[in-house]
């Protein structure tokens, strides 16, 4: 057991090939056609030995070296396929110190006593198993690529229909009120993302806007951003009305925290920034282990950093969120960015592996505040691309004063 973890500790050393990955989910009775394909092409190998010593050999040593062959590499398939990367260590070790394509011959004919081959009928034998195996190799290769294809269009259609939900669910967001812009966006790294921006509008003409980032991105992710987003939505309708100010968006995290570890895995969680637009001009933020709010001061021509030392939703039974006041003046900017857009690293050589940061974007922000918020979000979108490769997704809120 000791030894097995250390192997795998070593893991690194024996990377698993990418091609080989689908065939640690697929079903057995489809790996099971695959399996005889292999079994049968690399038969081959023991009826062309016969064909290069003239046919000579007897019938029970080519039909052996047949079967050792087709299955020694069936074999290599399960190791590299389904079992732990020390497995590969035991056939290198197998290969190397027990080389039984080279004894194989002598235990037959010791065993079996097998009758000499006139050495035409064994060239015709060889060639006849070549051709037929190859045949039928080919055969199964094409039932199984059938198989595959038909699962690949299934998990295509599935794919589509998600990222149009996903759509569905994350539309950008442009809405002015009496007293705000408010500008969000969300660009997935995958078909389906776990970041969420949404809005909504209360009965008194105040504004809910926030913008969830799920640990995690793709498919997982995705569904349970959707759940967060139909559970937010529920607690507005039933909060919104009833706490002034600040106090409902602390309401608010506190129930998402309470619904949350009841729809997910346990490392799953997620951060969360929010703000209240009132139609009097008053603002109010929360944050939930989310990444620094940025505030640009027009009057001041600067950049406020605004974090909060705070848990994300869904990992602690956390007792209260705190909610403060955004003080926003005519002009003045905030602006939310997920940990897609802060921690891209740089494709440059004199730089890389540097993260872009948040002064990089306060820096940003600064040179551009007078632009119109969708142009300023695309305008931060392409030079954060441009900076490095997205590797999550990447989710912006603007929100500006307008007088």
């Amino acid at each position: 057991m000791v030894l097995a973890m250390k192997f795998d500790s070593l893991g690194w050393l024996f990377r698993r090939p990418k091609l080989w990955h689908h065939l640690h989910q697929v079903p057995l009775g489809q790996l099971s056609v695959f399996l005889l394909a292999v079994f049968l092409l690399f038969s081959v190998v023991g009826f062309y030995g016969d064909l290069m010593v003239g046919g000579s050999q007897a019938y029970a040593i080519v039909v052996a070296s047949a079967i050792y062959n087709g299955l020694n590499a069936v074999v290599w398939v399960i190791i590299v396929a389904r079992l732990p990367v020390y497995c590969l260590l035991i056939m290198v070790a197998k290969e190397t110190f027990f080389p039984i394509p080279k004894y194989l011959p002598h235990w037959v004919e010791v065993v079996f006593h097998p009758p000499p081959v006139p050495p035409a009928e064994g060239l015709h034998f060889a060639a006849t198993a070549i051709l037929l195996a190859v045949i039928t190799s080919y055969t199964l290769f094409s039932a199984y690529m059938g198989f595959a294809g038909k699962e690949i269009f299934r998990i295509k259609t599935e794919l589509q229909l998600a990222q149009s939900i996903q759509k569905t669910l994350v539309p950008p967001l442009s809405v002015d009120t009496s007293r705000f812009e408010i500008f969000g966006i969300s660009e997935p790294s995958e078909k389906v993302g776990g970041d969420l921006v949404d809005l909504v509008q209360l009965k008194d003409g105040d504004v809910i806007a926030y913008v969830a980032d799920i640990a995690g991105h793709g498919l997982q992710a995705g569904i349970l951003m959707g759940m967060l987003k139909t559970a937010a939505r529920t607690a507005l309708t039933d909060a919104g009305e009833e706490h002034p100010d600040g106090a409902v968006l602390s309401v608010l995290m506190q129930r998402l925290n309470l619904v949350l570890p009841q729809v997910k895995e346990s490392h799953m969680y997620a951060t969360f920034t929010a703000l209240r637009l009132n139609a009097d001009g008053q603002a109010f933020y929360g944050l939930a282990g989310s990444p620094p709010l940025l505030h640009w001061r027009a009057a001041q021509k600067c950049i406020l950093r605004i974090e909060e030392q705070q848990f994300p939703l869904g990992l602690l039974p956390v007792a209260h969120f705190g909610t403060s006041r955004l003080e926003m003046a005519a002009g003045d900017i905030a602006v939310v960015a997920t940990d897609g857009i802060l921690e891209v690293t740089s494709n440059a050589k004199a730089t890389r592996g540097v993260e872009y940061g948040v002064d990089a974007l306060g820096a940003l922000i600064s040179g551009h505040p007078d632009l119109p918020l969708s142009h300023l979000a695309a305008f931060i979108l392409q030079t954060v691309r441009s900076y490095g490769k997205q590797l999550d997704d990447q989710t912006l809120l603007l929100v500006r004063r307008m007088k």
